[in-house]
């Protein structure tokens, strides 16, 4: 009977709901999109300030840059190696598969209009951008824009002068700070309760806007897409989270219902606070938790490096354009670049695919059409297997740093 309460079960039916509504009405389906959109946008209102106040405070309270340092250093290490893997994960999937072989088309069939708005975003996808995009305009910019990247930037700022100040000088304010924050999740634990209205506004719209039939021709991708992004989760971050100490199978259980939130609106904004908060329960530190999870969501995005290597080949594949050796290793050193400017920019899965092909000409970039329509389905899962690796990186890097033993992290999941 309890489970029939909980919002993970309403969360569920609200998906199959929105799945049936879209199948059989998708006129009135489109109509739900408010309901999906108002619902992230108000758990992304509060994201930025929980990130700020929980980075902030975490900094104040360990009493040493050197340890920030230090967390900072290995999480950066950390994403290089799990995102190359990642991509290498997606290049050998689309290899081996050759899922765009089955579709035959050509550059002169491709309408480059309904891409255009994606084009000028990926104009603008470069280093300089990014490095230029660190600093904010003003103390109130990031927190309008929801930038991540920027507020992680003021956050440690505003902690480290919390630190100079000393114990004696700054112990009331941050005691304060700490208050406001625990008000802050506790007004996200009052928003999840329409959460299911969210998540069925989400599917209902993407179903009934994008349709069924747009999934037969392209099935094979979305296919691949899907047991690669699996095959990921269970083979390498779970080796990881072997190496580390725990299950992986256990750590997808301990957070099941932010998973099923995720994958139904497509977003891993929309339970980042829970992130931060389940993590924090099971004996993460708030400084390494409020470091390492703003940073991988600018970093480590383990499901976007996946669908970038598989996408573009896909796009070759479709339009019989054969690539050299070297073509390919372009091609994934570039996307191993702008995937990291593409950080704060909605919808960046797709834009960095098609910042990724505009740098390398050999597969022309308005091949992007071919799969413009599936990509919201496509989208669910690769904040999915974001959201999952940002929560195990957090665990590694919490393990590395001896916050918690293997036997108190495996004892608290399994409740």
């Amino acid at each position: 009977m309890r489970f029939f309460k909980s919002i993970f079960f309403w969360i569920v039916v609200a998906f199959f709901a929105g799945c049936a509504l879209g199948v059989y009405n998708p006129s009135l389906a489109v109509s739900m999109e408010p309901l999906g959109t108002n619902f992230i946008k108000l758990i992304k209102a509060f994201i930025a300030p929980i990130v700020f106040l929980t980075v902030a405070t975490g900094i104040a309270q360990t009493g040493s840059l050197k340890k920030l340092g230090a967390i900072g250093l290995k999480a950066f290490i950390y994403f290089e190696v799990v995102s190359t893997i990642a991509l290498l994960f997606g290049w050998s999937a689309a290899v081996i598969i050759k899922p765009g072989a089955m579709i035959q088309s050509s550059v002169e069939n491709l309408d480059a209009h309904a891409v255009s708005h994606y084009l000028e975003h990926a104009e603008k996808l470069t280093i300089v951008d990014f490095l230029q995009n660190l600093v904010p305009s003003s103390m109130v910019e990031p927190f309008i824009k929801g930038d991540l990247l920027q507020v992680l930037v003021l956050a440690i700022l505003f902690g480290v002068a919390l630190l100079a100040l000393g114990e004696s000088r700054s112990k009331h304010l941050v005691e304060q700070i700490d208050k406001i924050t625990q008000c802050f999740f506790q007004i996200i634990k009052m928003v999840m309760y329409v959460a299911p209205f969210g998540v069925f506004g989400a599917m209902a719209y993407s179903i009934g806007k994008y349709g069924t039939h747009l999934l037969v021709p392209l099935l094979g991708l979305m296919a691949t897409f899907y047991i690669t992004g699996i095959l990921f989760v269970i083979i390498v971050l779970g080796l990881i989270a072997r190496l580390a100490g725990f299950s992986i199978l256990r750590f997808l259980k301990y957070f099941l219902p932010e998973l099923t939130l995720v994958l139904g609106t497509s977003s891993s904004e929309a339970a980042l606070p829970h992130l931060l908060r389940k993590l924090q329960i099971l004996g993460c530190e708030r400084e390494t938790v409020g470091v390492v999870v703003p940073m991988g969501y600018s970093f480590n995005l383990d499901g976007t490096n996946i669908y970038i290597a598989l996408a573009a080949l896909f796009i070759a594949q479709a339009l019989g354009i054969e690539l050299t050796l070297t073509d390919q290793i372009a091609l994934f050193a570039t996307a191993m670049l702008s995937s990291k400017g593409a950080a704060g920019i909605t919808g960046s899965g797709f834009i960095t695919l098609a910042a990724t092909l505009s740098v390398v000409s050999t597969i022309p970039v308005v091949g992007i059409v071919l799969i413009l329509g599936i990509d919201r389905f496509m989208s669910a899962a690769r904040s999915l297997i974001n959201y999952i690796g940002n929560g195990v990186a957090s665990l590694v890097i919490s393990r590395w740093q001896n916050e918690i033993s293997a036997k108190q992290l495996n004892e608290r999941m399994s409740f």
